[in-house]
């Protein structure tokens, strides 16, 4: 136990200062720092080196890639265990896909789709964050000021919402969904869309 006090002490210390230096920002701007420096913290905290959590890279997701075989096992150990997996098949664009969900808690956490290897992947746990710390719930005025040349309408089952590119990426996409009246098929204007959140993100081949 000796051994251990040290890491301990230095952990709380790190994240003092660290609550210290965002209190000081946040009377400067209130940008909502806050959810992404828990999301970076829940990462890098010591009791969470060995753990379950996973983070969204250009590469895939926790050990989750392109390469992956679209098997319970696979997809099961490259999610590092985190869910309980049920497999389905449905149609898309005329072609028949299978997927997998992770499911936590009675609510689906993550799909995962492909054929032989995965090629798409959405998450939308609250728990999973990217590597600078955008996660679930994320405004869209946090990264964009206007919808034009970043978003589209989304389809199939996130016809809901509106899908953007993630600034940087050639492989992450972010699904913001709210509250919003209009006609179907057309985008939300900007000043509605300042107020959606990130409800999945999705990571493509």
């Amino acid at each position: 136990m000796k051994s251990v006090r040290p890491i301990v002490m230095a952990a709380a210390l790190m994240m003092a200062g660290c609550a210290s230096s965002g209190a000081s920002q946040g009377e400067k701007s209130q940008t909502g720092w806050w959810n992404s420096l828990s999301c970076s913290w829940f990462a890098a905290a010591p009791w969470n080196w060995f753990g379950s959590s996973l983070q969204v890279t250009e590469q895939g997701v926790g050990k989750l890639d392109g390469s992956t075989p679209m098997t319970a096992d696979a997809i099961s150990a490259g999610l590092k265990d985190k869910y309980k997996l049920r497999k389905g098949m449905r149609s898309e664009k005329g072609n028949v896909v299978s997927f997998f969900q992770g499911i936590e808690d009675g609510n689906v956490r993550v799909e995962v789709n492909g054929n032989a290897t995965v090629n798409r992947i959405e998450i939308a746990d609250p728990a999973v964050c990217m590597s600078e710390g955008k996660k679930i719930g994320t405004p869209f005025r946090e990264l964009y000021n206007k919808a034009f040349g970043a978003c589209q309408k989304g389809t199939g089952n996130n016809s809901d919402g509106v899908e953007c590119k993630a600034p940087g990426s050639q492989h992450i996409s972010y699904l913001f969904s709210g509250e919003w009246h209009g006609p179907d098929g057309l985008l939300p204007a900007d000043e509605t869309l300042k107020k959606w959140t990130i409800s999945k993100i999705i990571w493509r081949k």
